[in-house]
């Protein structure tokens, strides 16, 4: 059985010009050691970088890959100071306007018409979702990761497709039921596609700040404060006021408590870097069932690849990706859900958040696999 959650948490849109990204670039550099690491944060201080990997200036570390974004204005002096500095870099997005337009390479079959194949609006996924053991599932935490949703929409339109005639799905739908939370940040997805294709977090205002919006994935009580620089309520990672402090994050764990009983996993879906990842971020320390999240993570990544040979890496949040704070993972983990993943979709990083539509089937139907395995799994191996 498949419930589709709708999430009716929508601001206002107010009458403001959408935002253009006009010959801004997205470069990626790896700093060789600490020191190189520290002229990035040193240009983070001087000039407003958007981070898309890590999501932060202070997880920036010697021999990381690094990709941020920057404005025309800026760009000319941020590539100077990194060839001063004989910093290794390339710019993988040239004019990152032309690239969110190039975006919409599918043309749709019927205009106006709902498609899997294509990145929809909150309008056209409202109106499409109008309508024992348990497996949360949820997607667009962060506003700009649309591919993410799009997943969400093809699990659902592939299981109601599917069942009676696929074997698997069908016993999956018959014995479980699957929970799934299409767009978890609906108003800053919203704002993602009519003001700003940047958007991260959602558009709730902060008390004595003019900045708007906290980041739902770091706004969870799971070691929420322990993470240094998620304070500051202009900072896309801010953590919020307090734990559940937003409306939306308060919905959901409500909701989660109210079905603790029946919930056997929670699966998270985020991009972009290809990742499998599951429990802790905010800690080192592994958890109890580690070698069953970790064989799980492995067979899951290896079915995946099988579709079109696409490489995941899979791991602990902490150790793969870098330490954060209050996210939905570990929260769901900590409250007694003992196999909680994060999907990191494609890509690794050429398109970044900006992944074309012709890439939505193939990521789709890879990652489709892994969750039919996942589902399996729980089925047959959880109480």
């Amino acid at each position: 059985m498949m419930l589709i959650l709708p999430m009716g948490l929508i601001a206002t849109t107010l009458a403001i010009a959408p935002v253009r990204f006009d010959r801004e670039k997205v470069f990626r550099v790896k700093p060789q050691d600490e020191k190189q690491a520290d002229i990035i944060k040193d240009l983070a201080k001087t000039n407003e970088l958007d981070f898309w990997y890590p999501g932060a200036t202070h997880h920036v570390a010697a021999n990381m890959t690094v990709d941020f974004r920057v404005s025309e204005k800026e760009s000319q002096a941020i590539q100077s100071a990194l060839d001063q500095n004989k910093m290794h870099y390339e710019i993988l997005i040239h004019d990152l306007q032309e690239e969110i337009e190039k975006q919409f390479d599918v043309k749709e079959d019927i205009p106006g018409r709902h498609s899997y194949a294509k990145y929809n609006n909150w309008e056209k996924i409202g109106k499409k979702n109008e309508r024992r053991k348990a497996i949360f599932m949820d997607c667009g935490i962060h506003a700009r990761e649309w591919v993410s949703p799009a997943f969400c929409q093809w699990f659902v339109y592939q299981a109601t497709k599917t069942y009676g005639r696929n074997k698997i799905m069908t016993k999956l739908l018959d014995r479980m039921n699957f929970y799934v939370l299409p767009v978890f940040n609906v108003d800053g997805y919203i704002w993602s596609w009519t003001k700003n294709r940047m958007w991260r977090k959602n558009r709730s205002k902060n008390q004595n700040s003019k900045c708007i919006g906290t980041d739902l994935n770091r706004n969870f009580n799971a070691s929420w404060d322990s993470i240094p620089n998620t304070n500051d309520p202009c900072a896309d990672n801010y953590r919020g006021s307090a734990p559940e402090s937003e409306k939306e994050t308060k919905a959901f764990t409500d909701f989660i408590r109210s079905h603790l009983n029946e919930i056997k996993a929670y699966i998270t879906f985020h991009s972009y870097s290809q990742m499998l990842l599951f429990p802790y971020g905010y800690t080192s320390k592994l958890p109890p069932n580690h070698e069953d999240l970790a064989k799980v993570a492995k067979i899951g990544t290896d079915v995946l690849s099988t579709r079109y040979e696409t490489r995941y890496i899979y791991g602990p949040i902490e150790s793969t990706i870098y330490p954060t704070s209050g996210s939905s993972l570990d929260w769901a983990y900590d409250l007694g859900i003992k196999h909680t993943f994060a999907f990191e979709l494609r890509d690794k990083g050429k398109f970044g958040f900006l992944l074309p539509e012709s890439r939505i089937k193939p990521t789709c139907r890879e990652t489709m696999l892994a969750v039919k395995f996942i589902s399996k799994y729980i089925l047959k191996h959880t109480p």
